[in-house]
């Protein structure tokens, strides 16, 4: 199996590097490509089974958007012929249709899903996120300058039940369009997810019973799913 992971050295913030570290505990014979913004990513002219990038700054974010533009009909084709994906944090507003700047400039990105994100630098949002996806809960957590407005509608992953979706207005979280995965929440959400994460990882062809600390994993995510659900703890601002 080959696993790409998009310039991790930029866009592995807020802890979302676990996820990296968690992909190379559990696939231990796999290829790991990581791919700089100096290389032309591997995924181009090779085939990959999983593409991971995660959040980043807003300067690099538009360096990013730049360095992958050209490659834009490559990464549709992937996604089409059901590459699997998992983008977190700001990098899915990569994917989508525009950036609109703080102040006021329009940054033209991928325009792959319908939906564009709006910055407010002056109020980052911190919250924790409970959500429900294809029968089970899911946790994460969110940290960002920005708020996601669909202008069509979008392939949801995420149905929130406590915590913002893609802006206070909308419950929705995350896209999920044949094996891509994109979401604002951050976790390492992998390590917090243990039945998705056990889900996706059987779909890659993982052959062993358990996944890297299950019970442990799956102890504190029943934990934290009580403390989430716990109507005292403050949601947001």
């Amino acid at each position: 199996m080959i696993i790409e992971l998009l310039y991790p050295s930029i866009s592995a913030l807020y802890g979302e590097k676990g996820n990296i570290d968690y992909l190379k505990l559990s696939f231990k014979d796999a290829t790991f490509i990581e791919t700089d913004l100096n290389t032309t990513p591997y995924f181009v002219n090779h085939s990959v089974d999983f593409i991971f990038m995660g959040p980043t700054t807003e300067r690099f974010q538009k360096i990013i958007i730049d360095k992958l533009l050209p490659y834009k009909e490559r990464i549709i084709e992937l996604i089409n012929h059901n590459t699997y994906f998992l983008i977190t944090g700001n990098a899915l507003e990569i994917f989508g249709s525009y950036i609109i700047e703080d102040n006021g400039n329009r940054v033209n990105a991928l325009d792959l899903f319908p939906f564009y994100s709006k910055q407010d630098l002056m109020h980052r949002f911190n919250s924790y996120v409970l959500a429900e996806y294809n029968g089970y809960e899911f946790v994460g957590f969110k940290s960002q300058f920005t708020r996601v407005y669909p202008t069509a509608e979008l392939p949801v992953w995420l149905n929130v039940k406590r915590g913002i979706g893609f802006n206070k207005d909308l419950d929705p979280e995350g896209i999920k369009f044949h094996n891509f995965y994109g979401t604002h929440c951050l976790g390492p959400i992998l390590v917090m997810n243990p039945m998705f994460t056990k889900e996706l990882f059987n779909q890659l062809g993982y052959t062993f019973d358990l996944i890297p600390f299950e019970e442990d994993l799956i102890k504190a995510f029943n934990k934290r799913v009580v403390e989430f659900k716990d109507e005292k703890l403050i949601n947001y601002p």
